[in-house]
């Protein structure tokens, strides 16, 4: 036994190297992920999807059939004023209506079926009557995500207020001299004829966090596997007596029972896998039965949540049997450094730099997010997020498989051993 110190090791310059780098890098690129990916979402968005809806049955103006609907919206989508920022999607009423309920749209402008005829009244109105101004409809969309809808109600307003103020220099022109028989208030709107009015166009349950409860029950369940592969990784390696576990001041030690590292991964992913039935139960207990969340389809949401964790957990559990001890920083970086910023939930991915995007493609948040909002929002379509939800989640574990156990047997061949055969193994220490 030693007589040296223990604080003599803080003399030890690679136990100083080693701790600052590791950390440093970690600081570094959690900063990276998290502020850089957020700085500068109206900067970076591109292609925002938003519907342009033109209900506008048209009037007689003039003595001609006129759609101002149809200038309007024609005119929003040719417009290089938002340059590739916003990606105008022409439909009609219905076809915007589901898509805002499947996430596919973070807000629309709708030209109402009265519009051209609540204009040319304008130009009609007496002094004993007061000017009814006509309205052009901004949906917006917070269950896709607050940040995302409120962008895309900025660029509708705008888009709105520039179109109102077009049609007024049209019906101005046209009116010509007439405009000194027309009320002043009348003269005024005919400038600037339209109001623009801001709706909800999907509306959530009160009890769905403004549309970010799938976000947050979502993170859980990755949450939630990833620190339960670090436990349970801790256990098995206990209950084969690899490891020793501290229990207060008592250490406790099994005897050893040798196993390969790929039955190592075997046995931690059957037990993640069971325990995930027991941790899926829980959350959607703890969230739907004690805090009140909104949610339907319950026996979906709850196959979700166990296939979640379970495919989160084994997914951890196959880097930390890899990389060994500094497999618990890439584990916290891959499910929760590169994946929040990514999960498309504060931001759009249509908002975020185009590295991010491309973590987005595969990053497990965003998928679990997507399924989830599907299952709470969007009343469990496939198409909006749960159908990607389950393919990317089966290929993921997929991966993990065949990542975890090539690289373990690869180890197991290479005579890679935990504790190299023939040594003596660690005689167990007594309870103090």
């Amino acid at each position: 036994m030693s007589d040296i110190h223990p604080f003599r090791v803080l003399r030890a310059r690679p136990l100083w190297i080693a701790g600052g780098v590791i950390t440093g890098v970690l600081a570094l690129l959690f900063t990276v992920f998290y502020v850089g990916a957020n700085i500068d979402p109206a900067g970076h968005m591109k292609k925002l999807p938003v519907g342009l809806v033109n209900a506008d049955k048209g009037a007689a103006m003039g003595g001609e059939q006129v759609n101002l609907g149809a200038r309007i919206t024609e005119s929003i989508k040719q417009s290089t004023a938002s340059g590739d920022k916003i990606d105008w999607k022409v439909m009609d009423e219905k076809e915007v209506t589901e898509e805002l309920g499947k996430g596919k749209l973070f807000g629309a402008l709708v030209v109402p079926a009265d519009f051209t005829s609540s204009i040319t009244a304008l130009t009609g109105t007496t002094a004993d009557r007061t000017p009814a101004r006509p309205t052009l409809r901004v949906l917006t969309n917070q269950s896709a995500g607050s940040l995302g809808s409120g962008l895309a109600r900025t660029a509708t307003t705008q888009a709105a207020e520039n179109a109102s103020l077009q049609v007024g220099k049209e019906l101005t022109a046209r009116t010509g001299a007439e405009q000194a028989k027309l009320p002043a208030a009348a003269r005024v709107l005919l400038a600037d004829p339209a109001a623009v009015t801001v709706e909800d166009g999907h509306p959530l349950d009160p009890h769905s966090g403004l549309g970010l409860t799938a976000f947050y029950y979502a993170l859980t369940l990755v949450v939630v596997g990833m620190l339960s592969a670090n436990v349970i990784s801790g256990q098995v390696d206990h209950a084969l007596g690899y490891t020793h576990n501290d229990m207060g001041p008592r250490r406790l030690h099994r005897p050893l029972i040798r196993a390969t590292r790929v039955q190592t991964l075997a046995i931690s992913s059957t037990l993640m896998a069971a325990l995930s039935l027991l941790m899926g139960t829980l959350v959607m207990v703890g969230a739907v039965g004690i805090m009140g969340m909104d949610a339907s389809h319950l026996p979906l949401l709850w196959l979700f949540s166990v296939a979640a964790i379970a495919v989160s957990g084994i997914g951890a559990l196959t880097l930390l049997a890899v990389f060994g001890t500094p497999g618990m920083l890439v584990v916290t970086l891959v499910f929760i450094g590169m994946a929040v910023p990514t999960a498309g939930a504060t931001t759009p991915i249509e908002a975020l730099p185009g590295f991010y995007r491309f973590l987005a493609e595969f990053e497990p948040l965003r998928q679990i997010t997507g399924g989830i909002r599907s299952i709470l929002y969007y009343d469990a379509q496939g198409d909006a997020g749960l159908t990607r939800g389950w393919v990317m989640m089966a290929a993921g574990l997929v991966a993990a498989a065949l990542f975890g156990f090539g690289v373990l047997g690869w180890y197991d061949r290479k005579g890679l051993h935990r504790i190299p055969v023939g040594a003596a193994p660690e005689k167990p220490a007594v309870p103090a």
